[in-house]
């Protein structure tokens, strides 16, 4: 699903956006309310995530506009430092669907949000289909296929896997993968995500002859590179 990500933290969007990324999801960040809504003439999405106290409007205004852009059946929802009853209800009031408490806690945040796109795409509960040369992704249920044969993954490195396939030829950082993939553990031994990382590797044939190769880049994290067409 497509979901537009509007805070005025950046690193806090790209976070959102990693942890939604590897869920199977498409993200778009915003910084603020005027950029997103000029982008939302131009463009659908499925769902859209706000922070209640944008810089250049007030988040009833903001509310109150998207909503003459979006289909009806859009979800939003929206995120908020305050705890404060009042605040809540006016956000609620002005139309969103649901809202979460910063900081956000990933595994809830992931959690929420299908919640919200099963709730508003009924007819689309199948599995959602990802294609990279023969590797199919099945991201309901997490599920995994080469050359239409069931790759037998733990639900880490299925989504560690569609975190490299998402990012094919971009290195990415160890402090990356943990964020995507481990979410809610601090401590992750670095001997841990390179045993996720040699299965992935080995249960899928990421291996030249298949088009594929997943390699670690020095001192810093690991990439997978599409070779030859």
């Amino acid at each position: 699903m497509r979901i537009a990500v509007l805070d005025n933290d950046r690193s806090q969007a790209d976070l959102i956006c990693q942890v939604l990324s590897a869920a199977g999801h498409n993200c778009l960040t915003f910084e603020n309310g005027k950029e997103l809504l000029a982008h939302l003439r131009k463009e659908s999405f499925d769902m859209l995530i706000m922070d209640w106290q944008v810089a250049d409007m007030t988040g009833a205004e903001l509310m109150r506009r998207t909503k003459e852009k979006i289909a009806a059946a859009t979800p939003v929802m929206f995120i908020t430092t305050s705890t404060a009853e009042d605040d809540i209800v006016a956000g609620i009031t002005a139309g969103a669907d649901d809202y979460m408490i910063k900081p956000l806690r990933r595994g809830e945040l992931v959690a929420r949000v299908q919640a919200l796109l099963r709730r508003a795409y009924p007819s689309q509960n199948g599995a959602e289909q990802l294609q990279f040369g023969p590797y199919i992704f099945e991201t309901r249920p997490g599920r995994l296929l080469m050359d239409g044969v069931v790759i037998d993954v733990t639900h880490k490195e299925f989504y560690l896997a569609l975190l490299f396939f998402r990012n094919i030829g971009r290195p990415l950082s160890r402090a990356y993968i943990h964020e995507a993939v481990w979410i809610r553990e601090t401590d992750v031994p670095s001997r841990t995500m390179d045993t996720h990382v040699s299965r992935v590797r080995n249960k899928l044939q990421l291996r030249p002859e298949n088009g594929f190769r997943l390699v670690p880049v020095y001192s810093y994290g690991y990439r997978l590179e599409k070779l030859g067409s």
